[in-house]
């Protein structure tokens, strides 16, 4: 008796544990008992159904298609939700029941919203909902025979479809932070320099700002909300930034600039790029790669070229969020600099086993020039401006640049060190940061810095 037992009981959680749909069949539609039987996957449902050949969409058309997605996805949530909250904890038959009825009207909708949803890269969700009665006979039959094992299965069958619409949502957010990530990379752009023109001609006041840049300042932010949608989050000084945005006032907009948009625009920039994401590598096999027995000189050189000027300020921020003697990293807006460029801030921490620990506000001025070297006046500009900075002010200005130092500039600056002068200048040419960066290959392969 036990064995015919458990020869059911295994048909049984072949079906249960199998990743198909589940197809409720009856003769001519009418009410009747139900047979499980194994339709054709959902993957397959949707090659089936799909064109072949994809129209070229503009961006907003294609936004469109991927927030349906991401609307059925968040049905998915709530269909996936309600059903757990029906399995019941221990044996119980529900066929006929409020609960079962309502059980078998939550698999259909995960069945429809699971057919809604386009492959990934060929890749579906192709797993079910396991039906009610199939969780208590699968319990029922565990108890009876004794069989850990059949309730461990049936536990993963149960979490199935969970763990493959998680997956796919990680390769939804994956692919569309890729179809987003240029466009939002010029609405930065533009909010960067919108905000410093602005902010040079618009007094810290409680008039209503009526100003051109203030204005394109205001459009490329809401259509960045629009293309980040869900994916980012809002960390920082986010709510501070809306609210001043709202009001919309002279003081708001130099509150903006001088705190909400420094705050908010790394994660904004990380958010963008993954950091999760892997690298790719281009060997099936690390071993395979030493057996060869390579030699010949290693590169230092650093291919400058191969990054803009965005990515050049990206970098010397993740160098610092990386480095363990730095904290509260931001990237800061500077409104009084004729170059209107961008300053990586943050706080330098030296800790002394008899003093205690001393921070000190750090201004990184990024230079990505790499036909131009810094000269005696660039660096004199740089500190008149790091001079307007509100308080507390600025102990270290160092200024990071992917090309060199003229001798006159290394002159002026040492001269200016040892007068101590305020702030301390400290330059970081191209051959430092490749020093730098030397020690960090993680950094030098997610920019791509090797050249081929």
């Amino acid at each position: 008796m036990g064995d015919a037992r458990r020869t059911r009981h295994d048909r049984r959680l072949g079906v249960v544990l199998s990743c198909y749909s589940v197809a409720a069949e009856s003769d001519g539609g009418a009410p009747g008992p139900r047979r499980l039987t194994l339709a054709k996957p959902v993957a397959q449902q949707q090659a089936d159904r799909a064109p072949s050949e994809t129209a070229r969409v503009d961006l907003n058309d294609a936004l469109k298609q991927f927030d349906a997605v991401e609307t059925n996805l968040a049905r998915l949530d709530k269909v996936m939700e309600s059903y757990e909250a029906l399995i019941p904890p221990g044996i119980s038959f529900t066929a006929g029941s409020p609960e079962g009825l309502r059980a078998d009207e939550l698999q259909g909708a995960f069945r429809d919203l699971v057919a809604s949803l386009p492959p990934i890269d060929g890749w579906t969700i192709d797993s079910a909902l396991v039906d009610l009665d199939d969780i208590a006979q699968s319990r029922l039959d565990a108890a009876d025979i004794g069989e850990p094992q059949i309730e461990i299965n049936l536990q993963r069958s149960i979490s199935e479809p969970s763990r493959q619409v998680a997956e796919y949502r990680r390769r939804f957010s994956k692919l569309r932070r890729a179809l987003v990530r240029d466009r939002a990379r010029e609405l930065l752009g533009e909010i960067d320099d919108s905000l410093s023109t602005a902010a040079g001609e618009v007094p810290r006041d409680g008039d209503v700002v009526d100003h051109p840049s203030w204005d394109r300042f205001k459009s490329a932010f809401s259509e960045l909300e629009r293309l980040l949608g869900t994916s980012i989050m809002q960390k920082g000084r986010w709510s501070d930034l809306k609210r001043h945005l709202s009001f919309g006032q002279g003081v708001d907009l130099h509150d903006i600039v001088e705190y909400d948009w420094g705050s908010v625009r790394p994660y904004i920039v990380e958010g963008l790029y993954g950091q999760l994401e892997p690298i790719p590598v281009e060997v099936p096999d690390l071993a395979t790669v030493v057996e060869r027995r390579p030699s010949g000189p290693v590169t230092t050189r650093l291919a400058w070229e191969t990054i803009a000027p965005e990515d050049f300020e990206r970098l010397i921020f993740n160098l610092l969020t990386s480095t363990a003697a730095y904290e509260n990293v931001t990237w800061d807006m500077r409104t009084n600099a004729p170059d209107r460029g961008r300053d990586v801030a943050a706080y330098r921490v030296a800790e002394d086993p008899l003093s205690g620990v001393q921070r000190r506000r750090v201004a990184v001025q990024c230079k990505h020039w790499l036909t131009k070297s810094v000269g005696p006046t660039d660096v004199a500009k740089e500190v008149a401006s790091i001079k307007l900075w509100d308080n507390p002010p600025v102990d270290v200005l160092i200024i990071a640049t992917s090309g060199r130092f003229t001798m006159d500039a290394v002159s002026w600056i040492e001269k200016h060190n040892s007068n101590r002068e305020h702030p301390t200048i400290e330059q970081w040419p191209e051959s430092h940061l490749e020093s730098l960066l030397a020690q960090r290959p993680n950094l030098v392969a997610e920019f791509n810095l090797r050249p081929e």
